[in-house]
């Protein structure tokens, strides 16, 4: 099955677009990709939807901006799938399916909501092509954490590789999520654990955003040339977040408060702020490993995080083993989980569970995703 995997991230960077051969089992192939950088208007009107959906308390409910922002960012990924197809002399016709994840405005799985704009419907239409979307409500309804919900294809993707296990593939997008493989026996089989670990991007892009004008630390520069504050780190990690085992997940903004209360960086020069926050995302992906029944003996890191060699290197110092990128392994690192969704949109298509006990929480595995037929 020829599949466009679509991803905007919790990061609110842009779409990522990308091609992958697959039946939801077996990945033959992941094919080109590309990114289509949000502009600064688009990423206003998405930080504004984000505001305004914290009165939400319906996932139909759109106050504020989100219907606007909704309806933009459904044209915007039918433009970025017709933009991956043209080099490649494909036209819609040639897709089989469209696995679309929308934009996560809301995500608060303790009240059962979960809130993804997006037309699935309007993408449809649009691009003649089914599309599957809504990935998370049937997990959160289900008493799930709707999140992550990528480790059923980095066990498929892992497949693959050899090396050691266990064997954790790390996503830092604005926030971080780990599957770990080979690590825990359930009902006689190896099965993936899987949570969010923290704050990936979201803090240090917030902070760079607001002191220089810039959406993130480019090559962790800024932070490379900062003293990281131990203390501030430990002071954040105070969070009761960190004391939870697997699975857990969280929104985007769910440590703002928590930061601004125990770390004021309102006098800190700007590469002592992009260290510390830099360290802080490190730090609590490593605090992971204490709830696991094995340690990970390597890591693959994607996502925007993995472009940042200043966060590799913290992490590599903190957990203690070998950190690669997915690059490094021959995946994509920047579009692994628009290929993920691509992969997730195949698995719902022919109703193949995509969260698990281990994974999310949910009491059995689920399936979800609605499908849109043109």
């Amino acid at each position: 099955m020829r599949v466009v995997g679509l991803m905007s991230g919790t990061s609110m960077d842009g779409i990522d677009a990308a091609l992958i051969d697959t039946d939801g089992e077996a990945v033959w192939w992941l094919g080109p990709e590309l990114t289509i950088p949000y502009d600064a208007s688009t990423r206003a009107l998405l930080e504004q939807a984000m505001a305004d959906a914290r009165g939400v308390n319906a996932r139909t409910d759109r106050p504020g901006v989100l219907a606007q922002a909704e309806r933009r960012i459904t044209d915007l990924h039918a433009e970025a799938v017709r933009a991956l197809l043209v080099p490649l002399r494909l036209e819609a016709s040639d897709i089989d399916l469209i696995g679309f994840h929308g934009q996560t405005v809301l995500h608060r799985p303790d009240a059962r909501l979960t809130v993804q704009i997006g037309e699935g419907a309007r993408l449809a239409s649009a691009l003649g092509v089914p599309v599957v979307a809504d990935f998370r409500a049937a997990d959160v309804a289900a008493g799930g954490e709707g999140a992550p919900l990528v480790p059923v294809f980095h066990a498929a993707l892992a497949a693959g590789l050899g090396g050691p296990r266990p064997l954790a593939v790390l996503n830092v997008g604005g926030v971080s999520n780990v599957t770990v493989i080979g690590g825990a026996m359930v009902d006689g089989a190896m099965a993936p654990i899987a949570c969010d670990t923290g704050p990936g991007n979201a803090l240090l892009d917030d902070f760079m955003m607001t002191r220089t004008g810039r959406p993130f630390d480019a090559d962790g520069a800024a932070a490379a040339r900062g003293t990281v504050d131990e203390s501030a780190v430990a002071a954040v990690l105070e969070h009761p977040f960190f004391r939870q085992k697997p699975p857990k997940s969280l929104d985007r903004n769910a440590f703002r408060t928590h930061v601004a209360a125990r770390l004021d960086l309102s006098g800190v020069r700007l590469e002592d702020g992009a260290a510390t926050l830099t360290a802080v995302t490190a730090a609590s992906i490593a605090a992971v490993v204490a709830h696991l029944p094995v340690p990970p003996r390597r890591w693959i890191v994607a996502g925007g995080g993995a472009r940042n060699p200043t966060l590799l290197a913290m992490l590599e110092a903190r957990l203690g083993v070998e950190v690669v990128t997915a690059a490094a392994v021959g995946w994509s690192g920047d579009a692994l989980e628009a290929h993920a969704f691509g992969f997730l949109a195949a698995r719902a298509a022919r109703g193949l569970p995509l969260t698990f006990p281990t994974t999310t929480g949910v009491p059995y595995p689920l399936t979800g995703g609605v499908l849109f037929r043109p």
